[in-house]
């Protein structure tokens, strides 16, 4: 198959694999099945679950058009053009479909009659704005609405990089509908989903962009386009792989569960994604290089491959449309009575926390684990690749990084974790960690340093990843980030800010509340440290004794505030922590003193080893200019020195000369 007849049949391959995996995995699965109660047709039966495939093929030709233009197209030329064209129209169907998503969960929900009167208006908008799920379709379609016009409108960097944030945050509401919003591990299955969605449509939309940008890019182009792509892709399934692991054992919980209809349609899903794997692999393995080499034969078997990777891709979007609208074969679902942590938390009330839960407690945050394993990898790449050349990396530095992911990892998916939901003071000792402790730990890492050193410079108008870090770190909002006193008052504001205000609140009752948090304080307190201990670039810094002085500014307030917390008479977010039904460990009341004296105590220790290595590279640096200052010495035969003395020497004999003259003027 040539690519121009591609281009035209390539979607329709897609969309109809799609919608025939579909059918037969709601006719198998039961997810179309009359009610017995209340049912509301087969026009909502049916069309819900359509609209939302149409929901998701459309997300990911958004956001695959928008990340590949981002990092493999040019600007200002056609190619990124089309790319934010076919970014817009995708746009415009997702809207379309999300509103008609809305509107059929709605009657799939409440079955009301059908008509253009009052009632039916005013019940429609109580669910569009009263109901979590009416709210997520909404604000789904106002924000497909919005990326239709802008997509359409923007054609520079940065305003192309803001669209697809946006475009990637309008994809977090879908995340929380469906059975995940049930389930007794309600933030896992929504974080799994969320990071399951955003990857697959970055692989499956960056696939169509290439299929339509074919006939506009020159042959050596397309080869160079496909390269970058594939890296993304690989990304991009070692995602989808992990999170739809994760997301499957919570609905499959027995290897039996697999026989069910939810596990077939599970299995066509795992087949048609480890398929596509494998034609990435071949990829990558030398099929697009091949097409420099035998440029007819070689490009007819690579668009057919094509061809039948986006008949896979299809698959398994219909698949996971499908398994959307099938109950999992096991009842996931929290029981009819429930504990009070329970009702608050969504999971039961832990056993009490005794000495061998530090080590065997583990509660996945897969966002951060996932954040963290690639941060590891792509580290720990850098440096193989600096080695492969002949160049030098401090072995310390490598160490320090991966003690903070490590540090990291454990922090937000190990027993603290588990149990900061539980016990203030847990979730003190983990604020103290991802403020202090492993940011500075990362910061000495250099990460930004070594990326600028080993991934490689583009000279083709485009941007890779060093360009984005370099355009990232020499940013207006960089320069006032980084300024030692604005971090210093983020970093030491938003610590009260937080605490005294329903942002606490908030980080407890919404999961994305805690992520918000955890990012928020890596963030602040990597960018104090940045100021005072890294050598990543940063505008301005602060000389070693004023670094030592804000320093031990700040280490006062933070004093302060442990001491504040452990006075407190009364008790932070009391219907949350006073409602555990906790029988075991101190009393809330006390456990809020023992976080504040861990804010006061154990959270001075990161800042006094802030203080002790800024003192350390003080000296190094003294040390350095004297070292510099004696090959200069040596360099010009210590002329500065000489001719200071000589200066010494005219000015005594100068000074002689006076006084001789005054001895003859007395006498």
């Amino acid at each position: 198959m040539n690519s121009r007849a591609l281009r035209a049949t390539g979607p329709v391959i897609l969309v109809a694999a799609a919608l025939v995996t579909l059918i037969a995995g709601l006719a198998l699965g039961g997810g179309a099945a009359p009610l017995l109660i209340g049912d509301p047709g087969p026009v909502a039966r049916w069309g819900l679950p359509v609209a939302k495939l149409l929901v998701n093929l459309s997300a990911a030709g958004m956001i695959g058009a928008l990340v590949l233009a981002l990092f493999a197209l040019r600007a200002g030329e056609r190619e990124f053009d089309v790319a934010l064209d076919t970014a817009s129209v995708s746009a415009a169907i997702f809207t379309v479909a999300a509103a008609a998503t809305g509107f059929l969960t709605f009657v799939d929900a409440f079955n009301p009659a059908i008509n253009a009167g009052a009632e039916f208006g005013a019940q429609l908008g109580r669910f569009l704005v009263d109901t979590e799920p009416g709210r997520a379709w909404l604000i789904t379609t106002i924000a497909g609405a919005a990326l239709t016009v802008l997509t359409f409108a923007v054609r520079s960097w940065l305003a192309t990089m803001l669209v697809a944030i946006a475009a990637i945050a309008a994809l977090i509401p879908m995340a929380t509908q469906g059975h995940s919003g049930e389930e007794a591990n309600h933030n896992s299955a929504v974080v799994a989903l969320a990071l399951h969605i955003i990857a697959a449509a970055a692989w499956l939309g960056g696939l169509l962009l290439l299929v339509i940008l074919r006939p506009v890019l020159e042959r050596t182009r397309l080869t160079v386009v496909l390269s970058r792509y594939s890296s993304i892709a690989l990304a991009a399934f070692l995602v989808v792989a992990l999170s739809g692991t994760v997301r499957a054992a919570i609905g499959v919980v027995t290897p039996e569960a697999l026989f069910s209809p939810y596990g077939a349609i599970l299995s066509v899903k795992v087949i048609a994604l480890i398929a596509i794997g494998v034609f990435g692999a071949w990829y990558r393995r030398g099929a697009i290089a091949r097409l420099d080499q035998r440029p007819d034969a070689a490009a007819r078997r690579f668009w057919g491959i094509v061809a039948v990777e986006l008949a896979f891709m299809g698959i398994a979007s219909g698949a996971a449309a499908a398994l959307a609208r099938t109950p999992p074969p096991v009842d996931t679902a929290l029981p009819p009575v429930r504990t009070p942590a329970e009702v608050l938390t969504g999971a039961p009330l832990p056993p009490e926390f005794t000495l061998d839960r530090w080590l065997s407690a583990w509660d996945l945050d897969l966002l951060w684990a996932t954040a963290a394993g690639f941060g590891l990898f792509f580290y720990l790449a850098g440096v193989w690749r600096l080695t492969r050349r002949g160049d030098r990396w401090p072995v310390y530095r490598t160490v320090l990084w991966t003690a903070g992911i490590v540090l990291l990892f454990w922090v937000t998916s190990g027993p603290i974790n588990a149990y900061q939901d539980y016990l203030f003071s847990v979730h003190m000792l983990g604020h103290m960690l991802l403020s202090m402790a492993i940011p500075a730990l990362l910061v000495a890492g250099a990460p930004v340093t070594l990326a600028s050193r080993a991934i490689r410079k583009r000279d083709d108008g485009t941007r890779g990843g060093r360009e984005w870090i370099l355009w990232a770190v020499h940013t207006p909002v960089s320069r006032i980030l980084t300024n030692p006193f604005v971090a210093a008052g983020l970093f030491i504001g938003s610590l009260w800010a937080f605490y005294y205000t329903d942002l606490f609140r908030w980080s407890l009752y919404d999961h994305l509340g805690h992520e918000w948090m955890i990012a928020h304080f890596l963030i602040t307190g990597y960018l104090f440290a940045l100021t005072l201990i890294g050598i990543d670039p940063v505008p301005w810094r602060l000389p070693y004794a004023g670094r030592l002085l804000l320093l031990i500014g700040v280490m006062a307030m933070h004093a302060f505030f442990g001491v504040a917390m452990m006075m407190q008479t009364g008790l932070m977010v009391a219907e949350w922590f006073g409602s555990m039904g906790r029988t075991w460990g101190p009393t809330p009341l006390e456990d809020q003193y023992i976080g504040g004296g861990l804010a006061w105590s154990i959270g001075e220790i990161p800042t006094l080893v802030l203080a002790i290595t800024v003192a350390i590279q003080w000296s190094r640096s003294d040390a350095r200019d004297q070292k510099r200052s004696d090959r200069h010495a040596d360099r010009t035969g210590d002329a500065e020195l000489d001719a200071y003395n000589a200066q010494l020497a005219a000015l005594a004999q100068r000074d002689a000369v006076r006084a001789e003259r005054e001895a003859r003027v007395s006498r």
